[in-house]
């Protein structure tokens, strides 16, 4: 388990206050002009060096990332800091905590990043529904300036910054980077064609970055601690601490920080409380929220809680949020319901997304009841595969892969519904 000296978030619980005072005896903003005089390019190496990969979901290496801003303007156009606090994933709750009751290590991680990559304005745009967590964000910000942390000369280092707060209309899809963006300048929240990518023409088509809340809180304690110090933690390439949201079925369910490659057993049993009824008593899990392909317990008893082991099990680590399924569980109802979920949140631009996800919610309400036909099974992984790969963000892929994961591990029970309802009909 994850010592609590090593611990990242101290308040995710919300012990403590969120205001500046209570961060400060935490250990925020400590140190922050000191890391600023080291240099643009030396934050930027240092979160290289520590394998940092994006906590949204995509685990893009965030150095990397980085990187591809623009070091000077050819052109007059500003760089920009996008941070994306849309969070409507099902099964994901870890930044609101963050924003709730660590506001000031989120400030502090965009005034570093922001100077890294050269932008003197970062946006924080955040699910319309995070209502509190606004508020509090916000009066942080407030807090911030008046101590002179942001504004002009932030922390007393030269560079001028300024953080906005934009709060969002509840669409699933402005999680996606460029939607968000289309929806920041106030336009349809629908994703953009890539390329250009947003370091080239992102914001008001200016270079930008877009990373997760908990991406750019954890940069601060990456520049205070060493590089090596984050390295420390989890297998190569999957590096670092990382917060766990389990829900569901456990008798405890609770945000966690834990390293990287922890078992997935282990962190359901000592911080979930374990399943409800037991371990035998498990069903499947969920691992990275619900747009991840779900795992049977025999996979689930053995696999490790990162990007690389959980995509050898044709599933992914995404948001790292924990859906727990014991034997009461109506398996293909769950899943039938995340379907119809994916078809609201379409957001209707690409024909295969916006006609398929319909189309599998409509199989999948009759799979639920039995009245589907067998050959439907393999239909539905075949529109699948049609609707993945062939819309412009991955939301397609997000409607696919919970019915591909319920289909290769829970086809037995489809065919039963089948043929149980064929059978009354008969008699």
């Amino acid at each position: 388990m994850l010592a609590d000296k090593d611990r990242i978030f101290t308040n995710i619980y919300g012990f403590e206050s969120a205001g500046l005072k209570a961060a400060q005896a935490r250990g925020v903003w400590s140190g922050t002009k000191e890391i600023m005089a080291k240099g643009q390019d030396w934050i930027i190496e240092e979160v290289k060096k520590s394998d940092l990969r994006g906590r949204g979901g995509a685990g893009f290496p965030t150095g990397m990332k980085w990187s591809f801003m623009p070091k000077e303007s050819k052109d007059g156009r500003p760089n920009y800091l996008v941070i994306n606090a849309d969070e409507s994933e099902p099964g994901t709750c870890k930044d609101r905590d963050i924003i709730r009751h660590e506001p000031h290590r989120l400030i502090e991680g965009a005034l570093l990043a922001s100077y890294a990559m050269r932008a003197h304005a970062c946006y924080i745009y955040i699910r319309g529904e995070f209502m509190r967590e606004a508020e509090a964000l916000q009066n942080a910000i407030e807090e911030a300036y008046e101590a002179k942390l942001v504004g002009k000369n932030a922390c007393g280092s030269g560079w001028d910054f300024d953080i906005y707060v934009h709060r969002g209309a509840g669409a699933y899809i402005c999680g996606e980077e460029t939607a968000l963006l289309n929806s920041l300048e106030g336009k349809k929240g629908q994703p953009r064609n890539k390329p250009p990518f947003p370091a080239g023409a992102g914001l008001y088509a200016c270079p930008t970055t877009v990373n997760n809340v908990e991406t750019i809180a954890v940069v601060p304690e990456i520049t205070k601690r060493g590089a090596s110090w984050f390295a420390s933690f989890g297998r190569e390439k999957n590096r670092g601490t990382k917060l766990f949201c389990i829900s569901g079925h456990v008798n405890t369910p609770c945000n966690v920080e834990e390293a990287m490659s922890v078992p997935l057993k282990e962190i359901i049993e000592k911080h979930g409380g374990g399943v409800r009824g037991g371990w035998d008593n498990l069903l499947a899990v969920i691992p990275g929220g619900s747009s991840t392909r779900l795992l049977p317990k025999s996979i689930c008893d053995d696999v490790l809680m990162d990007f690389d082991a959980l995509r050898e099990q044709n599933s992914g680590l995404g948001t790292a949020a924990i859906i727990v399924m014991d034997k009461s569980t109506d398996i293909v109802y769950a899943i039938a319901r995340l379907a119809r979920f994916y078809w609201h949140e379409s957001c209707g631009q690409c024909t295969p997304c916006r006609e398929g996800t319909g189309w599998m919610y409509r199989i999948m309400q009759r799979m639920v009841r039995g009245e589907a036909r067998l050959d439907e099974i393999d239909m539905l992984l075949d529109i699948g595969h049609q609707i993945e790969g062939h819309s412009i963000c991955a939301h397609g892929d997000a409607s696919a892969w919970p019915i591909q994961g319920l289909i290769n591990h829970f086809r037995p029970e489809l065919e039963r519904r089948i043929n149980e309802y064929r059978k009354k009909l008969v008699a």
